[in-house]
């Protein structure tokens, strides 16, 4: 046998000790609640077998999860959506019986993107496409510029103080100024260009470092919720830490 097999085995025999075991002493308790903590904590293993190297338990919890997935997301775009709004109201299903004919232009763009599974009539799919960038861009763009760019430039308008809400200001200013000047490149990055530039690194430096900080915890969070889950729903052991 392979190590994958052993592996396999190995997993399935503790899965079973450790469930038999939990169901003895009433850990779990034998009914559909329990099966799903079983499941649950089987595919988090399952899961975390990566760590480990590729191999067939996490390919078959990663399948599960994504036609989990996938099957959900089908679920909550059939029943409000197309059955909800479309093959009710067009088919008169609809207690009220009035029909918003407005919903033909939403129905016509999402037919003429399945004509992209077509080689010779896929090219009306670029005219929906095309209506859902522009749409997309023109919800999108505005909402940025608002939330970055002006939430940005608001901080450098206020007036200075002698406080720290001021040298908060102040310290903002000089960042947003620096890095601006560290981006043009239209000049030699020389004498008080070359310094002014310099301390945009900086500036850079910290707010990647605290940005790659910020999604590492998100993981760890992520991580602590699982281990979590893990030694008290499934193992029932009250740790202080959890």
């Amino acid at each position: 046998m392979n190590r994958d097999t052993v592996l396999f085995l190995g997993f399935i025999l503790f899965l079973v000790l450790v469930n038999g075991f939990l169901l003895i002493t009433g850990a779990l308790t034998a009914n559909w609640e329990g099966l799903g903590v079983i499941v649950a904590a089987g595919l988090t293993l399952a899961l975390y077998s990566f760590l480990y190297r590729d191999n067939p338990l996490f390919k078959f919890a990663e399948h599960v999860y994504v036609g989990i997935a996938a099957g959900y997301t089908f679920g909550q775009v059939w029943y409000p959506t197309l059955y909800g709004e479309i093959i009710i109201t067009f088919f008169g299903l609809d207690a009220s019986g009035t029909i918003d004919w407005w919903l033909i232009v939403p129905t016509l763009l999402g037919l003429l993107m399945l004509t992209r599974f077509s080689r010779r009539f896929g090219w009306p799919s670029r005219i929906a496409f095309a209506f859902f960038v522009g749409l997309g861009a023109g919800f999108s763009i505005p909402r940025t510029i608002s939330a970055a760019l002006l939430a940005q430039i608001e901080p450098t308008l206020k007036p200075l103080s002698w406080s720290l809400e001021g040298l908060n200001l102040l310290i903002i200013l000089i960042g947003v100024v620096t890095v601006l000047i560290y981006f043009f490149f239209s000049v030699e990055h020389t004498g008080a260009i070359g310094t002014a530039s310099r301390v945009g690194i900086w500036f850079l430096m910290v707010s990647f470092g605290a940005s790659f900080g910020y999604t590492i915890m998100a993981r760890l969070s992520l991580l602590i919720g699982r281990v979590g889950f893990l030694l008290e729903d499934w193992l029932n052991l009250n740790l202080p830490l959890f």
